[in-house]
């Protein structure tokens, strides 16, 4: 099984500029379940509509926050169960892709913004992107989650790490999350996730548990 700093050089070889999973330290930038988990009832706790939303839009699509942002009511489709965002990466201007949610993101959706009401151009959320991001780093604080990875980022990451880990074919991640080639979707794969611990927790099983140092392989 490699190291952690193994599969930070590996995952930095392979990633394309800008796109890693572990920082220079070898220090986690992804949200685990666990902790996406704990993301979600905070969120969920908070008393301002608009900010249960915004951060559960986050977490259930896996989306760019300036996308997300950018999220009008007209593109919340309740019979088909998805959400359509524009790709907010230069040179994609115009380019929307489909990302299926939860029906209780879109009963939420609705009962904080009443889309079905509206369904018009009108943007759910009016806030800048600084305003956004303030309100993501208060729930990760409220969360419990502290370190390099309570970003945005880290939610985003957080998404395709778990798609991986629940075995969604990569091409439907590379779709959900906009990403232009299949090889950005793949670097997922190099987080640890519950299949490869489960496989390792069976090596320890096989460990005297008396024994301080594992036995030489």
């Amino acid at each position: 099984m490699p190291t952690q700093k193994q599969r930070v050089q590996e995952a930095s070889a392979d990633a394309p500029s800008g796109m890693r999973l572990y920082d220079d330290h070898g220090h986690r930038l992804y949200l685990t379940g666990s902790e996406r988990e704990a993301f979600r009832k905070a969120a969920e706790a908070q008393p301002h509509g608009e900010v249960r939303t915004y951060c559960w839009t986050l977490l259930y699509t896996g989306c760019r926050p300036s996308e997300v942002l950018a999220l009008t009511a007209d593109r919340v489709d309740f019979k088909a169960g998805v959400l359509t965002f524009e790709s907010k990466k230069k040179r994609c201007q115009g380019v929307y892709r489909a990302v299926p949610v939860p029906s209780t993101l879109l009963d939420t959706l609705d009962l904080a913004h009443g889309i079905r009401k509206r369904r018009t151009r009108e943007r759910l959320w009016t806030w800048s992107l600084k305003t956004a991001y303030t309100r993501v780093i208060e729930i990760m604080r409220q969360a419990g989650i502290d370190g390099p990875h309570a970003t945005p980022k880290g939610l985003r990451h957080g998404f395709g790490v778990a798609c991986i880990e629940k075995g969604i074919p990569l091409n439907l991640v590379q779709r959900w999350l906009g990403h232009a080639q299949l090889s950005t979707t793949a670097i997922y794969a190099h987080a640890v996730g519950e299949e490869e611990r489960g496989i390792a927790a069976r090596l320890w099983a096989s460990w005297p548990s008396n024994v301080t140092t594992p036995p030489t392989l």
